[in-house]
């Protein structure tokens, strides 16, 4: 039984990630933080087969090897966590093709893409924790420039974080790879998207609202964004080998891995998101299994469980072309959170990211 899950989930679970030049120094290594020692985990419900190392790097040396060759994939890590214990870090691949550098599970930094968005999200949850921010409130009271209501309806934080806000989704100037960065105020300033669903409505993928929301975690709390990550999420949990920065601070430049869209191919350059909540992090598998951990454990040191479970629940959503009512199915903080309980309960949940610029990641999927 445990193979056929460990199987579907991992084969489903494998993300690939876009990473940028690792630096030919040896990099010295960062110093360790203490963890609080997991809780003991519970026991296995009679009949069920205990997932150990051994079967899972059984399997994943059987399967990734193969997977990495059929895709032509330079690189990737696994990373499979239970009972708020990590099982296995894998890495497989090469972080450089062509210096032959190894993929570290523990140091080797990908590009996660999207699954920066449930960093922004857990911010958010603080500040609500905090009493600085109101779900339901109209955005526009905690920002220094104006959204126009839709219809006269205004959009909320849960609007934003259920993809619901209505927006046209916009690509242009999103990403770039040798221009300067402005400021996150900025660029949500220079051009709002237009609206094209009513608030609370229509399932729309959006990167601005993302972003939107990041910007408001930064007004209200008072400290950039990407102080405000570092301070109150990669510091809590004692990941050194994260970021949002652009450029890459130069302490962790060594770590990064190339990117690839073939392995077989040139590596890429690192891109620039400008919209950086909604994209912007660079992160281990090691690291990520952390974040994982924390909100597989009703929020750890992030969150009170209250908050986490208000964050982790599954919110409905009205087709616009139906009465029914169904579960919203976007990477929303309720259903990407939800579907990391969903691989828990199977007795796996794994971070994966690999070395491509798309990303397709599975517990925390976007």
């Amino acid at each position: 039984m445990w193979k056929r899950s460990l199987a579907v989930l991992a084969a489903g679970l494998l993300g690939i990630a876009i990473g940028v030049p690792a630096f030919t120094q040896a990099p010295a290594p960062l110093t360790p933080v203490a963890q609080t020692p997991p809780p003991a985990a519970p026991t296995t419900p009679t009949g069920l087969a205990t997932l150990t190392k051994a079967d899972a790097d059984a399997w994943l040396d059987g399967f990734m090897p193969y997977a990495l060759a059929r895709g032509d994939v330079a690189g990737a890590v696994v990373v499979v966590v239970k009972d708020g214990q990590v099982v296995t870090q894998r890495g497989f691949g090469y972080s450089d093709v062509a210096k032959r550098a190894p993929v570290d599970p523990a140091t080797t930094l990908f590009r996660p893409g999207s699954t920066s968005k449930l960093y922004t999200w857990t911010a958010v949850m603080q500040q609500v924790e905090a009493g600085k921010l109101d779900l339901d409130a109209d955005v526009n009271r905690y920002l220094d420039f104006k959204i126009p209501p839709y219809q006269g309806k205004p959009i909320t934080l849960r609007n934003i974080m259920t993809h619901t806000a209505g927006f046209e989704e916009i690509i242009k100037g999103l990403l770039t790879f040798d221009k300067p960065v402005p400021s996150l105020g900025d660029v949500l300033k220079h051009r709002i998207p237009e609206r094209i669903y009513a608030p609370g409505t229509t399932p729309a993928y959006s990167n601005y609202a993302t972003a939107l929301a990041g910007y408001i975690v930064e007004r209200v709390s008072g400290m950039p964004f990407d102080d405000y990550i570092e301070r109150n999420i990669f510091g809590r949990l004692g990941m050194q080998y994260a970021s949002f920065r652009q450029p890459l601070p130069a302490r962790l430049k060594p770590y990064m891995s190339q990117g690839y869209e073939l392995g077989s191919g040139p590596a890429k350059g690192y891109e620039l998101i400008g919209m950086a909540p909604a994209g912007a992090s660079a992160i281990s598998g090691g690291d990520m299994a952390k974040f994982m951990i924390a909100h597989l454990a009703n929020g750890g040191p992030l969150l009170k469980p209250e908050t986490a479970k208000l964050m982790h629940a599954p919110r409905p959503a009205r087709s616009p072309r139906s009465t029914r009512w169904r579960s919203v199915s976007t990477n929303s903080a309720s259903t990407a959170t939800a579907r990391s309980r969903m691989a828990a309960t199977r007795s796996i949940s794994t971070a994966t990211c690999g070395s491509s610029p798309k990303t397709m990641s599975g517990s925390t999927s976007r």
